[in-house]
């Protein structure tokens, strides 16, 4: 019992995770008068017995074979009995709520690994979905969204131990959406961005040696933010003109110019002309209201003509991001988004679910999340309009507080998948990341196993920092 109760020190986290599925607050579980558990071991058995309200369920599990191997055993266990916690709070918040969460069991972001695991195993691919469903409860639905999506990773260039993705962050937007939590601030009035940029190619210099150090070659390169073309043009020739000369072998360049009140003809130009050959464009809705709601400072009329400009100008891969479940949005508005998206025909699609967190401005302001089946039925229709483009999904992410407990799903056209996605959603490749907020990950596939190494999110405090950040990397890599 000693050993069990070890077991469980860390294991709230876990149960609350459960619990947000169905939509229970932490406080519940906290109460000893609406929640009681408890563990033990019985007769080469784990048991788990719970308690919520009125309702109660039991689950065991067989105590793992020992293989001789006392720090592998021990590790065993602890798993078992974890899955066993969670799976027992599981099935009795399905039974005590009547939900069925659309992914089932599953609480982490990365679900595709769970299918990469069973083919591991030895499990043949097409009977993957049915266990999956088994084993964790999801909807058909869902497993075989996993299917397609796999099926789609699996025709990219595979993982390479002797590459690395290069991420370029820029941490500066015009105006800061409501629903966003990343790490990036307001332009302003502009007085920071000449010395982030100095701290940056000086970070990104360093880099370069670092993956001569450790023998890695370019693989992917992405310039995300916050807003990349937020930046004057002269400021983006210098930047890219920069990641051209120390990165030249990257098999895949893209910026976000998600902003189009960020864009002109000049910028779209530069990004051509410097080789650059995947942007991204994203409205998130076209709905004018909707964007003042949420804060973004461009109308949908804008977005029309940055995907004019583009086209005009040579650039032949753009992708497209919207958000289900938009403040003020139903499904008939939804609906108007995609009959734009298939109007402007992006070469990639990505459907998010919108997810409020703790923050966004969304979440200070108290906005309730939409109709839970509405929202579905957005993340349906976004499926069905890439489907009628001929997209394929070819990577997903869940995150915590999505409406519905969703998922975000990136689909292409064939030939147009985002390599820098898969890789850094599926974990699968290093990554050397520059910039505020970065976060560089070196990868032990042998190992199952990933070291990480952030960089400060602060810009100001980024920019006293940026030799530290850049050592960080190359200890990260070659040490």
């Amino acid at each position: 019992m000693e050993e069990i109760g070890k077991y469980l020190e860390a294991l709230h986290l876990d149960l609350r995770h459960v619990s947000q599925l169905f939509s229970v607050e932490d406080r519940e579980l906290e109460d000893q008068a609406l929640f009681d558990w408890k563990v033990w071991e019985q007769a080469d058995c784990f048991r788990c017995h719970m308690r919520w309200h009125t309702t109660e369920h039991e689950l065991s599990v067989a105590v793992p074979e020992a293989t001789g191997d006392a720090r592998l055993d021990e590790l065993h266990r602890k798993r078992a009995v974890r899955r066993l916690c969670r799976q027992t709070l599981y099935q009795l918040l399905k039974k005590a709520t009547g939900i069925h969460p659309p992914w089932g069991a599953m609480t982490g972001i990365r679900p595709t690994r769970l299918f990469y695991e069973a083919l591991e195993q030895g499990v043949p691919e097409a009977e993957v979905p049915d266990r999956l469903m088994e084993s964790f409860d999801l909807l058909r639905e869902k497993a075989d969204l996993l299917a397609e999506t796999v099926s789609s990773q699996q025709k990219m260039q595979p993982p390479d131990d002797a590459q690395a993705d290069l991420y370029i962050g820029i941490p500066f937007c015009t105006t800061r959406c409501a629903y966003c939590s990343f790490s990036s601030g307001e332009i302003g009035d502009g007085h920071l961005v000449e010395p982030y940029l100095n701290a940056l190619i000086r970070e990104m210099r360093s880099g370069r040696r670092t993956l001569d150090a450790a023998g890695k070659r370019p693989r992917a390169l992405y310039i995300g933010g916050g807003t990349p073309t937020s930046l004057t043009a002269a400021q983006l020739e210098r930047l890219l003109n920069e990641a051209r000369t120390l990165f030249p072998e990257a098999n895949e360049w893209t910026v976000e110019a998600g902003r189009p009140d960020t864009l002109d003809r000049e910028k779209l130009k530069l990004i051509h002309n410097l080789g650059m050959t995947r942007i991204s464009i994203n409205p998130q809705t076209m709905h004018d209201e909707t964007l003042r709601r949420i804060g973004r400072a461009h109308t949908a009329a804008q977005v029309v003509d940055a995907y004019r400009m583009a086209r005009e100008i040579g650039i032949s891969d753009i992708n497209m991001d919207i958000i289900a479940g938009l403040p003020g949005e139903d499904t008939a508005a939804f609906d108007k988004t995609l009959a734009w998206a298939r109007e402007l025909q992006p070469q990639s699609l990505t459907v998010h679910t919108l997810a409020i967190k703790r923050t966004s401005r969304l979440q200070t302001e108290g906005v309730s999340p939409s109709n839970v089946d509405e929202v579905a039925s957005m993340v349906q229709a976004g499926k069905r309009t890439a489907e009628c483009m001929g997209m394929k999904p070819y990577y997903l992410y869940r995150q915590k507080h999505m409406t519905g407990n969703l998922e975000n799903v990136g689909y292409a056209l064939p030939g147009y998948a985002c390599q820098y996605n898969v890789d850094m959603m599926e974990e699968t490749t290093h990554i050397l990341a520059f910039g505020a907020g970065a976060i560089s990950k070196r990868v032990y596939p042998e190992e199952g196993h990933i070291e990480r190494a952030p960089n400060v999110s602060n810009i100001e405090v980024y920019l006293q920092r940026a030799e530290e950040m850049a050592e960080r990397k190359h200890r990260l890599f070659c040490e």
